[in-house]
């Protein structure tokens, strides 16, 4: 999705090219909305988004969409010359689109990019989705030894007991916002696994540390007090941690690969995004789907500094931890059934596994 520029060279060879999308479909709708503004009316995007108030109909969405859950990167030019939606004017040059979602989860979104596709003459449509990496069996290193570790407490917790906090690759947090978690944990009594990873040096980018806590960051005492009800980590082996029975929530970043991981295993989510789509991926799992209960759904954190646009509070973090644990069961069963759906599509006659058969055919049709 961010390699257009390659399908002028397979034009050149005659390869056929296909976008593989690895957002969901709510993403995908977002980018026809905006490049239907732009392109056909003139809209300046850009200027239309200055308004921190705004909300706007898009096709594809139950709900008016808050301009505060667009992605950043969508249509400001931060990262010098390029533009993500400029990318997707590039799309109609490919054959078709392959997307990481399914039409259980997304059905009235993925209804409308067929619909926008045979309207606008744009490339075809594949859901095909879940996409996910399961087989974790190919590690090595001190990653086992971790895992065994995190496992084996898990292992020691009743079922479905402990909340799980990731914030994904490139997840981490200042001291003051890492204080105020600590202190919502805390406060709310639950089991907790916290991945816990020390951010790069100031002004330096990069990565967390995988191997180093921020644990300096924590209130004094707070190590001690939880210890018998919470585990600290730095990397986190986290298709392993979703799919164990002491799971009972997961706070999460809402980044499309740990959402599909967390519907996969029948997990709820609290949302808390930090870059890229995720703020729009949080918008769509509360309020559009109902499958995760809101600590955030606007909060963004600063690329260069790091810095989030706002501190979440302990209070707003013990709140949602607790909403969480203890939600209804028919948001449970939502959840569960979603589950199920998400496993149904990738078999023999599921949704994703005949849009995958049809993806097939067009390749080789166009090979032919």
């Amino acid at each position: 999705m961010f390699c257009t520029t390659m399908i002028d060279v397979a034009d050149h060879f005659m390869v056929p090219s296909y976008i593989f999308f690895t957002s969901g479909a709510s993403m995908l709708n977002l980018l026809f909305h905006f490049f239907m503004l732009e392109d056909d009316q003139g809209v300046d995007i850009a200027a239309k988004l200055n308004d921190p108030d705004i909300e706007f109909d898009a096709a594809g969405f139950v709900n008016r969409v808050p301009g505060k859950v667009v992605p950043e990167g969508l249509v400001s030019k931060e990262f010098g010359s390029f533009r993500f939606l400029d990318q997707f004017c590039e799309f109609k040059k490919s054959k078709g689109i392959i997307v990481n979602t399914f039409t259980e989860l997304e059905t009235f979104g993925v209804q409308s990019l067929f619909d926008q596709a045979s309207k606008n003459g744009m490339p075809a449509f594949y859901p095909v989705g879940p996409i996910l990496e399961l087989d974790t069996k190919h590690r090595g290193g001190h990653r086992v030894d971790d895992e065994e570790s995190i496992i084996k407490w898990l292992d020691d917790q009743p079922s479905s007991s402990v909340v799980f906090l990731c914030f994904g690759s490139m997840g981490s947090f200042d001291e003051e916002q890492v204080i105020e978690i600590a202190n919502g944990l805390e406060k709310s009594g639950h089991r907790f696994l916290w991945s816990l990873r020390k951010p790069p040096p100031e002004g330096k980018l990069g990565l967390p540390s995988e191997n180093e806590t921020f644990e300096e960051a924590l209130p004094e005492g707070f190590p001690d007090r939880t210890a018998e009800r919470g585990k600290i980590i730095g990397w986190a082996p986290q298709v392993s941690i979703l799919g164990h029975k002491a799971l009972g929530g997961f706070v999460s970043h809402c980044g499309w690969n740990s959402t599909l991981e967390s519907l996969w295993f029948g997990v709820p989510m609290a949302t808390w995004p930090l870059y890229a789509e995720q703020q729009l991926n949080a918008f769509e799992l509360v309020k559009e789907l109902g499958l995760a209960v809101e600590i955030r759904i606007d909060y963004r954190r600063d690329w260069k500094t790091r810095k989030g646009n706002f501190k979440v509070t302990a209070e707003e973090i013990e709140n949602g931890v607790n909403k969480l644990m203890s939600l209804d069961e028919e948001t449970k069963n939502k959840v569960r059934e979603i589950s199920d759906k998400s496993r149904n599509a990738l078999e023999d006659g599921g949704s994703s596994h005949k849009r995958l058969g049809q993806f097939i055919e067009d390749v080789l049709s166009n090979v032919a």
